[in-house]
């Protein structure tokens, strides 16, 4: 018999005991801990559906929702996975992709779980280890090829500030600008942010 069903008549048959209904969203709750992975909000176009899943639970990491949208709110990692699709090379994409798995396989060694299965304590204290060491190590040595998980910054932060939210309620952005006012003080620009249009 399917878990969720074991679940769903076990919680069934405990309200009848109890003597009372449980809520609806009582249920829901119940029902949704039972889940094995956290949903994906995009087909994915290159990444298998794990490899997407890491790729959505990182950026969202490294840009969380707070009073404005998240990574994954405003599409980061299928724009990820198109930019990785459509604009990397063979060579490229193959190195993303071991980067990609190396960055798991870490994780194994870190906590015991591949990174999709860590608790969000566990994802956040592994990715901010991973980033400190590889920008540490990106600086002692510039000529080594950029760390994996830099390039994933990187590829967030532009999915980020290129989408609509990014632009607009993040930066400064002025649908059609007045006159060019080349070299000013941030401070007499506005409210402090950085401009989204020039």
């Amino acid at each position: 018999m399917n878990t969720l069903i074991d679940r769903r008549e076990a919680l069934r048959k405990t309200a009848m005991l109890m003597g009372a209904a449980v809520s609806a969203s009582t249920v829901a709750a119940f029902l949704q801990s039972c889940k094995t992975k956290p949903d994906l909000n995009y087909k994915p176009l290159f990444f298998n559906e794990d490899q997407a899943l890491l790729v959505s639970q990182a950026s969202e990491i490294i840009l969380p929702k707070t009073d404005t949208p998240g990574a994954n709110d405003v599409g980061v990692p299928h724009f990820i996975d198109s930019m990785v699709k459509d604009c990397y090379t063979e060579a490229d994409q193959k190195k993303f992709l071991d980067g990609l798995n190396e960055f798991d396989q870490g994780s194994i060694k870190v906590f015991g779980n591949r990174f999709i299965e860590g608790s969000p304590e566990e994802q956040l204290d592994y990715l901010k280890k991973v980033h400190d060491e590889a920008v540490n190590t990106h600086k002692s040595d510039p000529t080594v090829p950029r760390p994996f998980i830099l390039k994933l910054k990187e590829l967030t932060m532009l999915g980020y500030f290129v989408s609509e939210p990014g632009a607009t309620q993040v930066l400064q952005y002025v649908a059609v600008p007045g006159a060019y006012k080349g070299c000013i003080p941030l401070k007499e620009a506005g409210n402090g942010k950085t401009w989204a249009t020039s």
